[in-house]
């Protein structure tokens, strides 16, 4: 099997290695190198790294709208071209080049959460379970078929990033199950129920802004959705405050405000109000300071009693 691989953050890297080992990779593609904030060190993406390390032919297209570069794909004969987190839309061009069509890894239970941050969202909605798809990919974004799916239960523990860790070893799994179905012509695809479809956005800075009106239990899945990227905040005066955990306090408040920080409690942090109950802050980050523990919070007195978050 000749695969062109198609990704670009640290969610595709485990599909790569796998790919790699198995089967014959006639190029590797990835988003263009980025620089870093002082503009004085090219970072590359960690696929990148890892086609530099093995050898592999490395493409860094802007985008496809250069019949040379499609040509040049059509002349490699690939028997399937593998998209995992790649971030560019493929034309139709490229997705009837490959013999057996192009597939991706999707992370969500397709037709839930279609398009971008879909880890964030499952906690964030406070789905129950999550999961991964291989699907053909057509011109509508995540809208093709379903080749295989596997579930994965969401716990109160669960952040984005652990969610994310163990569904990109789920997925490259599930990615090298459905290529020996391809190959073996053994595809039984299932349509996606249109009236179970859902979308998901990027994420706006906006967007990360904690709303101190809603349910704890809501609050705390928004920022456990967030944790640690893109990081809910809140603004305290004219300063933000990163919140990365929290732990739901069932104690209510009548006489204060959402947002209000209203109480103390030794040994785990700042207690603020919200719509039904309260949260307490147990890992934040100030303006300007590192991450540090609710305890530290009260100790070094980042938050204090009366003080409103909004």
């Amino acid at each position: 099997m000749k695969i062109i691989f198609m990704g670009t953050p640290t969610f595709a890297l485990p599909s790569l290695e796998k790919l790699n080992a198995r089967y014959e990779l006639l190029s590797v593609f990835t988003k263009i190198d980025k620089v870093n904030a002082r503009g004085n060190k090219i970072i590359y993406s960690p696929i990148k790294d890892f086609a530099l390390a093995n050898n592999l032919k490395i493409y860094q297209p802007e985008n496809f709208k250069d019949n040379a570069l499609i040509d040049e794909i059509r002349a490699m004969e690939p028997d399937l071209i593998v998209v995992v987190a790649y971030g560019k839309i493929l034309p139709k061009e490229v997705l009837d080049i490959p013999k057996y069509g192009v597939i991706n890894l999707h992370s969500s239970l397709l037709p839930r959460f279609r398009g971008a941050a879909p880890i964030n969202a499952a906690i964030i909605h406070g789905d129950s379970k999550s999961g991964v798809s291989i699907m053909y990919v057509e011109e509508e974004l995540d809208a093709g078929p379903v080749i295989l799916q596997k579930e994965t239960e969401i716990s109160d523990e669960d952040t984005f990033l652990t969610l994310h860790d163990r569904l990109k070893d789920m997925g490259a799994d599930l990615l090298v199950e459905a290529i020996e179905l391809i190959k073996d012509n053994k595809v039984e695809p299932k349509v996606q129920d249109k009236n179970l479809v859902t979308f998901v956005k990027p994420f706006k800075k906006e967007d990360c802004k904690i709303d101190w009106t809603k349910t704890s239990r809501e609050i705390f899945n928004f920022i456990r959705g967030m944790n640690p990227a893109p990081t809910a905040f809140s603004m305290l005066d004219k300063s933000i405050i990163k919140i990365y955990e929290t732990i739901i306090y069932d104690k209510t408040y009548d006489n204060a405000s959402c947002g209000e920080v209203v109480e103390y409690i030794k040994g785990k942090g700042p207690v603020v109000k919200t719509a039904d109950s309260s949260l307490i802050i147990s890992s934040a980050k100030p303006e300007n300071k590192k991450q540090i523990s609710g305890v530290d919070l009260i100790n070094g007195k980042f938050l204090k009693i009366g003080e409103k978050l909004c």
